[in-house]
């Protein structure tokens, strides 16, 4: 099978190339070598060197007409992530990037026989919760008066209780940030264009992806990237709110099995799957487990700090998934031994930690709370 994977330079992108390559298949890459994944610009020295290479961008037209020759399959990963606040790029590149491969697929008439496109848990949005006297609730986003007040907790709109978070299933979406919601946006395009010009598509819903090769520069990457580079220049894990956000970190190695399962199986066409490891993790456990790794004693920062925008507590059901034969097997220490032990090939002298979060704190999207948390 030909299969052209876009983002293919970056982090789930290369693994998935690599997966594709050993088992046989011919693959394309479609990338863009934004700066702020690929600092230098440049082919990063991990993607696989059978990989026909396109650079371009998907949301350029003759970028995508050039990658799709001689493609039986697409796994759409290339996206725009990030905190900062130009929303309309987010709509740009992900939205019309995922409608102008339909476009183009149409016009030409270039049959296919699956698209995969990446989405995200964040389309969840706070994530779902048990009230043991009113059940299931949908909560909306925090306010920021809750927040600049350190007022963590998810509490019942009927008798404010403090809730439980459960996990989260594919039937009830709810994005808040610009980001959740041109995923959202991206899965619709994709499900319904697929369906209705006869091009197989699977939405993948991932939760959050991790282990080596994630980019140092980019500051959506997430917690294990700003922990180990905080350790690795003496400093503590900085932890936003009170640590014990919960969490489904999952390796990389079951995301990629969960793309190979997609492009495979004919049961996963017109569907949207959750794809987590199904272990819930604390903030603050997984700074320790930070931590023991890299053999660092060290006091945690949790000094009240919080980012706008994000979610207390969130996971995902992963039933439907399960159902069609994934099963993930990736664990949090393995998940951090791989990270650590690739970042040692970067540039220990460049503080990226540190300046993603003066960039996040710049930009009004990291605050300080004002009082003691609840």
């Amino acid at each position: 099978m030909n299969v052209l994977v876009t983002g293919g330079a970056g982090f789930i992108g290369s693994h998935v190339v690599d997966a594709l390559i050993d088992r046989g298949d011919r693959v394309a890459v479609l990338d863009n070598l934004a700066t702020r994944v690929h600092p230098k610009g440049m082919w990063p020295s991990y993607l696989h060197r059978d990989a026909r290479r396109v650079r371009g961008d998907v949301s350029d037209r003759e970028d995508w007409v050039a990658a799709l020759d001689g493609v039986d399959a697409v796994v759409h990963l290339a996206a725009y992530q990030d905190y900062q606040l130009d929303f309309s790029r987010f709509a740009r590149v992900n939205d019309m990037g995922t409608a102008l491969l339909y476009e183009v697929l149409v016009e030409t008439g270039q049959p296919l026989t699956r698209v995969v496109v990446a989405s995200s848990q964040a389309v969840y949005g706070e994530g779902a919760y048990q009230c043991s006297e009113h059940g299931r609730q949908y909560p909306g986003l925090r306010s920021s008066e809750q927040l600049r007040q350190a007022q963590w907790n998810i509490e019942c709109s009927a008798c404010g209780l403090v809730m439980e978070p459960i996990a989260a299933r594919e039937e009830h979406v709810a994005p808040t940030n610009a980001y959740a919601v041109s995923k959202m946006a991206t899965e619709s395009y994709a499900l319904a264009l697929g369906g209705r010009y006869d091009v197989p598509t699977t939405a993948l819903r991932f939760s959050i992806i991790q282990g080596s090769r994630q980019s140092p520069a980019n500051a959506y990457s997430g917690v294990l990237r700003s922990f180990v580079g905080h350790v690795r220049q003496g400093r503590s894990p900085v932890i936003f709110e009170d640590g014990h956000q919960l969490r489904d970190y999952t390796h990389v190695r079951d995301a990629v099995t969960a793309v190979l399962i997609a492009l495979d199986d004919d049961g996963a066409v017109g569907q949207a799957f959750n794809v987590g490891s199904g272990e819930i993790t604390s903030v603050l456990e997984y700074a320790q487990v930070v931590l023991d790794e890299m053999g660092a004693e060290s006091l945690l920062d949790v000094s009240g700090r919080y980012r706008v925008g994000d979610t207390r507590h969130v996971w995902s059901d992963t039933e439907r998934l399960r159902a069609i034969g994934w099963q993930p097997n990736g664990t949090l220490a393995e998940i951090v031994h791989d990270y650590v032990s690739w970042s040692k090939e970067l540039d220990q002298s460049d503080d990226w930690a540190a300046r993603a979060l003066e960039r996040m704190e710049a930009s009004g999207t990291v605050r300080q709370a004002s009082a003691g948390g609840s």
